[in-house]
């Protein structure tokens, strides 16, 4: 029966968001709350939820000053000569936008935090996506997937449960994967690519100055023409049509009569294009090295684990904000401009914990993993590194990892032992479910992604799982190919 309104309580809950009946945070309380009743549990829903809460309260803790200092860094300009290096690559090229929005996710994800690839990548590509009308579902499918791939790096957090669940090695685990690794990130990139492709048949190629004349075109065409546009156009008819003012518009702006406010103006239209405006008062240039320092200190030490990651980006936020703004007054403005965005991520993940918190209390998760794994067929034994290759999609969707790697994991395992079956092989297939896991509603990194592009979560979902899902399995039949798994 637990396993029963389990797998019913996680089927309405992706329903509804993706048909768009409830919004996520709503679902992820009210769903849980009715299911915790039915399962007759509902006088310990509070236990449920405190328990849910105290376990996601340090992932909450995180995303907030994480939020809050890599918005610190991007207001400040550290990671502008990268973007600007993309977005030239780029330029309003649809395709290339795609392919651009892959490679920055992907490298950013070399620290280890979703969070911190989504932010990033946002804030890199969303200006680009919305000027030129593209879908904003691709940006979000393409950085979630490339980030999944990447998430299996020992330091990412999947590779190190698995070790610790098998007492392995994570060195063990993780080095022979890479080449399947890799075809699985050379698909995302031809994934990026076909996306792009089709962006670019619906939508042409441009030029950013021809995207920029199009913005003033239409905003001339919404505005009322006053007499000083009927003299300057007088060389035109003046009763033309919108395309007639166009013309007239672009020749006199540059015809060598121009004034330095007009260039001004296209300055400040292609910094908008790209999403960084060279002028706006929070650069601060003289502090580029510290900030940058900072950063890569920051990185290197959750990587090597020196303290807590909430602890690290709590201290590192205190500092960026007290060097690089000094007044009282513009650190509150500072954060007042990000409270929005720590706002809507910290209470998803609190709504979370009321999710996983009934799962987890009502014992309904631990039913499923046991559901599962006692309906793998006997003649299946020899193979069970490709079983938990497969099992590793559904279940890291529909678990946390730690449900995952510290559940069912030692238990697949322990059955692929008794038929021979290397606990190593086991890890490694156990890390094929990363990329469609990244868009899983229970992983807070996904709400930071969807919240900041605008994009709602159901559309994400519709459109992310079956690529993602793609993404996995080449990954496991590289590694089968390669005699990894």
């Amino acid at each position: 029966m637990l396993t029963i309104l389990g797998f019913a309580m996680i089927a309405t809950f992706l329903v509804l968001i993706m048909m768009k009946k409830m919004s996520p945070i709503a679902a992820l309380v009210l769903i849980p709350a009715l299911f915790c009743v039915f399962v007759g549990k509902g006088a310990q829903l509070g236990d449920y939820v405190i328990e849910g809460v105290g376990n996601l309260a340090p992932t909450a803790a995180m995303l907030m000053f994480a939020i809050v200092y890599f918005g610190l860094m991007i207001d400040v300009g550290l990671f502008d000569p990268i973007v600007r290096g993309i977005l030239k690559f780029c330029k309003a090229d649809p395709l290339r936008i795609v392919v651009g929005t892959a490679l920055l996710a992907a490298i950013v994800s070399l620290d280890g935090d979703g969070s911190t690839t989504f932010m990033i990548t946002v804030s890199a590509m969303y200006p680009l996506y919305k000027r030129l009308k593209m879908s904003l579902v691709v940006m979000t499918g393409v950085a979630a997937t490339a980030n999944g791939v990447m998430n299996t790096l020992p330091w990412g957090g999947p590779t190190a449960r698995a070790a610790t669940a098998l007492k392995l090695d994570a060195g063990d685990i993780f080095v022979p994967m890479i080449p399947a690794l890799l075809v699985g990130l050379l698909f995302v990139f031809v994934l990026a690519y076909f996306l792009g492709l089709r962006e670019r048949k619906r939508l042409g190629v441009l030029s950013l100055d021809e995207v920029l004349e199009q913005e003033k075109i239409v905003k001339d065409e919404e505005q009322p023409e006053s007499e000083e546009t009927v003299l300057v156009g007088a060389g035109a008819s003046a009763v033309g049509s919108g395309d007639d003012k166009a013309r007239t518009t672009k020749t006199t702006g540059g015809a060598g009569s121009g004034t330095d406010a007009d260039a001004e103006d296209d300055d400040e239209d292609d910094a908008r294009l790209q999403g960084l405006d060279p002028n706006r008062p929070t650069l601060r240039p003289k502090l580029y090295w510290f900030n940058a320092l900072l950063t890569v200190a920051l990185l290197t030490a959750m990587i090597m684990e020196l303290l807590p990651i909430p602890v690290l980006f709590l201290l590192g936020a205190a500092l960026a904000l007290t060097v690089n703004f000094p007044h009282i007054p513009d650190q509150k403005d500072r954060l007042a401009a990000h409270a929005d965005n720590v706002l809507n991520v910290s209470g998803m993940v609190f709504a979370a914990a009321v999710f996983t918190g009934v799962l987890q209390g009502t014992g309904m998760v631990d039913s499923m993993a046991k559901w599962i794994v006692d309906g793998i067929p006997g003649g299946m034994g020899p193979h069970m590194a490709l079983v938990t290759g497969f099992l590793s999609l559904p279940l890291t969707y529909f678990m946390s990892n730690d449900g995952f790697y510290f559940g069912v994991l030692p238990v697949l395992a322990e059955a692929g032992a008794a038929h021979g079956v290397s606990p190593l092989e086991i890890a490694r297939a156990s890390l094929v479910g990363q990329p469609l896991h990244m868009s899983s509603p229970l992983v807070p990194a996904v709400y930071v992604l969807v919240g900041m592009a605008k994009v709602e979560f159901g559309d994400h979902t519709r459109f992310v799982v079956k690529w993602a899902a793609a993404t996995s399995l080449i990954i496991l039949a590289a590694g089968v190919l390669f005699g990894i798994i």
